[in-house]
């Protein structure tokens, strides 16, 4: 067969792959460029598809956290009240029944009515002053309860968001495995290097901006992987949240909650500045600008960490920009 045939033959096979990742499509089999243009479709998929998947295992790990807080401290105010209880118990039944007794049996032999009586009501005055402390903390104990099974419906409803869109890695697993094939039919597919050391960053940015985008650039070359967080390998806003990190600004953990901790910190498109986060349409993606219309940012399975111009493409994609 003649290598013009080969390659043809090659190409109708990569487009009837793609094709068929495509239910509903119409029989002819499409062009090179439409094999491409799915791939990107493909990508903005699996990107929120791992967003979803992100937001929900934070979500859960948020909640988990505040409920195992608030349990142990149920427990130990549990504890301290038991204490106090078996103190109280043991006061009213040495003082009020052996106390009384070994009263009115000074008063007896003593006669010594004022002191007996006296005595009876210290140990009243002791009694009703521990109980009064065992109902102030049963009272802050019951609080604590009432905020810790609050705690945990939050947890059980994290639980059950996190059980339903675990269902939803199998299929980031199966669009990963199915972008992996066509990256890889497209010799395209960049496996990275988990300890790339990245290149220098000379761009215009200052102060924190430099140093997030310093460490950002650091990590170039290093692979993509949907939950990454470094230090080998990144998803799109584990980068963002390490890059600003190294310059001690505390960003959320997915492209979610970075927009949302950003609500007060948005800047127009035309006015971006070096550091600025920048956020795709719909949330599934998102990057840092890097200065002179470069963005550096962590694409998606079979390709790495890397910096890119914001062409038309891209501009076209963006929703907005946040500044740390």
């Amino acid at each position: 067969m003649a290598a013009g045939s080969g390659r043809t033959a090659m190409t109708v096979t990569l487009a009837l792959a793609v094709w068929s990742a495509f239910p509903g499509a119409a029989a002819a089999a499409p062009s090179p460029a439409k094999v491409k243009a799915d791939l990107v479709k493909l990508n903005e998929r699996a990107d929120q598809v791992v967003e979803q998947y992100n937001q929900a295992a934070e979500t859960y790990k948020t909640a988990k956290k505040k409920y195992d807080v608030l349990n142990t401290e149920v427990k130990s105010k549990a504890t301290l009240a038991d204490a106090l209880r078996e103190d109280l118990v043991t006061a009213l039944v040495g003082d009020y029944q052996s106390g009384p007794f070994t009263g009115w049996q000074s008063f007896a032999f003593k006669g010594d009515p004022e002191s007996a009586l006296g005595s009876m009501a210290s140990f009243e005055a002791i009694a009703a002053d521990r109980a009064a402390k065992l109902r102030a903390y049963e009272a802050t104990t019951k609080a604590l309860r009432d905020r810790r099974d609050a705690a945990q419906r939050l947890l059980t409803e994290a639980s059950t968001a996190r059980d339903r869109v675990r269902g939803e890695r199998t299929k980031v697993e199966k669009l990963i495995a199915r972008q992996t094939k066509l990256l890889r039919k497209l010799n395209a597919y960049r496996a990275g290097n988990p300890t790339s050391s990245g290149i220098p960053y000379t761009g215009p940015a200052s102060g924190n901006a430099r140093r997030a985008l310093q460490f950002a650039f650091a990590q170039i070359g290093k692979p993509y992987r949907f939950g990454g967080t470094g230090p080998g390998s990144y998803d799109c806003s584990g980068l963002t949240q390490a890059a600003w990190r190294a310059a001690g600004v505390s960003l959320p953990r997915t492209t979610w909650t970075q927009w949302s901790w950003g609500a007060a910190r948005k800047v127009p498109l035309n006015a971006l500045q070096p550091g600025d986060l920048l956020f795709s349409k719909g949330l599934g993606h998102m990057g840092m600008y890097a200065g002179n219309g470069k963005m550096v940012h962590a694409p998606q399975t079979g390709d790495v960490v890397k910096v890119v111009d914001l062409d038309d493409y891209w501009r076209n994609r963006l929703l907005g920009a946040v500044r740390p």
